[in-house]
């Protein structure tokens, strides 16, 4: 089932979807305890044991209703330290007043958690000559191998909140090579609680509106077309009934925030061109690795053709320049 290609692809994969909260032992779970969090499928776990993505358990459930995980592999021997590993990071949020929206803040770094890395990553394994962990990673800023992973990834940050620890880590990180994608986070609501969270590490980083034009769209799939047709709408909220060619036509069901309706690729650049950070606002391109099998739809329209060639070009794009 594993060895096809993926548009031949006919078992899919799939997580459901059960919002959970912050469950901090004490303080806000910067340190001083262990820090327990709801994640999806009703999973709790402790963010300070968490190591990898593989031992927090699937809730991949295919279109029958069965749960089906997400793939395993393996490397030849000696590969160890030469694969790419997919590095999620765990982060706190500003625990202030809810948001225009609600009381959206308790979303958190674990959104799309484990299935989305997992599934990702094996992609990547599959489709490229890329070798990839198949454990994945997740770790916080404050942990000393942070520097190991060129790549880390952020979800859901519209309300993140650094500590000064936090900010000096990830400005050296930056400066010493590292790069960021940021993905699924939605409304000007959000983009500006990111941003003003990046302004503290790079005060003077300046965000580029990308458009698909840029190499990042082109250097393994060759992406091409208005960005209106790259947005992956979040499974729960997809309106299946969705018209491009009509503007009126909501392509989600709920109101995701102001501007929400409208995708954007901002990226900020080193004084040497090298792109530090990558955020896809407004577009959850994670569902579309999370939730390959629960709709043969949604994977057709959204992850095959969507999702996993903008995450595999992005990859490809930061870890060669």
């Amino acid at each position: 089932m594993r060895t096809k290609p993926i548009i031949l692809l006919a078992g899919l994969l799939f997580t459901g979807l059960c919002f959970g909260q912050f469950w901090p032992r004490s303080g806000n779970g910067r340190g001083g305890g262990d820090h327990y969090v709801r994640i999806e499928g009703g999973l709790v776990v402790n963010e300070d044991e968490l190591r990898t993505a593989r031992e927090t358990e699937s809730h991949a459930i295919g279109i029958d209703g069965n749960a089906i995980g997400t793939p395993n592999w393996t490397n030849a021997p000696g590969f160890g330290s030469d694969v790419f590993t997919f590095a999620r990071v765990i982060f706190h949020s500003d625990p202030g007043p809810p948001s225009s929206r609600g009381n959206l803040r308790w979303l958190g770094w674990w959104v799309d958690y484990p299935d989305a890395d997992l599934n990702l990553s094996y992609r990547l394994q599959q489709l490229t000559a890329i070798k990839t962990d198949p454990d994945c990673r997740v770790l916080k800023l404050t942990d000393p191998s942070l520097c190991d992973y060129p790549l880390i990834y952020i979800e859901h940050a519209g309300y993140m909140s650094l500590s000064d620890e936090e900010v000096g880590i990830l400005r050296n990180y930056f400066q010493s090579g590292g790069a960021m994608l940021v993905n699924d986070f939605w409304g000007e609501e959000e983009w500006e609680g990111l941003s003003s969270a990046i302004k503290q590490v790079l005060p003077n980083g300046e965000w580029t509106e990308l458009t698909t034009d840029h190499p990042i769209f082109h250097n393994v799939f060759d992406l091409r077309g208005p960005m209106k047709n790259f947005q992956v709408p979040t499974m729960q909220f997809w309106n299946e009934n969705y018209d491009p060619a009509d503007p009126r036509s909501p392509l989600q069901t709920v109101y995701r925030g102001e501007g929400s309706d409208q995708m954007h690729v901002r990226a900020i650049f080193d004084d040497h061109k090298r792109m530090m950070i990558i955020a896809i606002l407004n577009s959850d391109v994670s569902d579309g690795w999370e939730r390959e099998a629960q709709n043969q739809n949604y994977f057709n329209q959204f992850s095959e053709k969507v999702a996993y060639p903008l995450g595999i070009n992005i990859i490809f794009y930061l870890m060669t320049h």
